[in-house]
């Protein structure tokens, strides 16, 4: 049995980056590489160790510590379709936060999906975090797999993919892929860079296309992979260095 006492295990310098929610590990080490980071004084290598809490680091000159115990809580949670992405609903639908009830603490969801759509959804109690990712100038993509009514043509998904007046608003463009077809009917991986409310059900409907399934499988870097419909996660440490980074300014 290992002693309260003993000194934590040593652990690579990008990883201690992501331990810290500093940086994810692709970004810490590509500061590492750029020499931007030392430890006790001198620059570190790539995939050099450190013992947290002994060794120091420094990030631009500045310490790279360990966060404090009372963290906010970040759950990822596969939405199945027919609930709400709401706290709390008038009329007693079921809500995303009835299925992460189970994690002892209120969190709410950071943007939404609609109640006949399913996927990758992120609930949190952490207002700041929550403001950034769904403010319109951060651009980290979300991906969709969206079954479409029919065989679309080649043009029909170009036209998917162009810029719509939504709102008085003018979209950006939405990456549009189409991955296969069957049974009579298409499905697309789409991209988008913001949030209009509805978006990719209001662009189906303006092109004429009826959407069957829409299905969200990413945000950025963070995937389902397989986490089952209605279940929940924690976010691990990397991944909220990774929105925590990609959110900044």
């Amino acid at each position: 049995m290992k002693s309260s006492n003993q000194a934590p295990e040593p652990v690579r310098v990008q990883k201690y980056f992501t331990d810290c929610g500093v940086l994810s590990r692709r970004a810490a080490e590509a500061e590492i590489q750029a020499g931007l980071v030392r430890v006790n004084g001198e620059i570190v290598s790539l995939g050099q160790k450190i013992i947290p809490g002994v060794d120091r680091v420094e990030y631009r000159g500045k310490p790279v510590l360990p966060p404090a115990k009372t963290e906010h809580t970040y759950l990822m949670l596969n939405k199945p379709r027919g609930v709400l992405s709401s706290a709390a609903d008038d009329r007693g639908r079921r809500c995303v936060t009835d299925l992460t009830a189970d994690a002892g603490v209120r969190v709410y969801p950071v943007g939404r999906l609609d109640y006949q759509s399913e996927g990758l959804l992120l609930l949190t109690d952490d207002g700041d975090l929550t403001y950034r990712l769904t403010h319109p100038r951060h651009e980290i993509p979300k991906i969709y797999h969206v079954t479409v009514k029919g065989c679309l043509s080649d043009g029909q998904i170009d036209a998917l993919g162009q810029p719509l007046v939504l709102d008085g608003y003018l979209t950006q463009p939405i990456g549009v892929t189409r991955l296969e077809e069957r049974d009579g009917n298409t499905l697309l991986r789409m991209v988008l860079y913001e949030g209009r409310n509805r978006q990719i059900r209001r662009t189906c409907a303006e092109r004429g296309l009826q959407v069957l399934r829409l299905y969200r499988v990413a945000i950025g870097e963070l995937t389902l992979g397989d986490l089952a419909p209605g279940k929940w996660r924690h976010l691990t440490a990397e991944e909220v260095a990774y929105l925590t980074q990609n959110t900044k300014g």
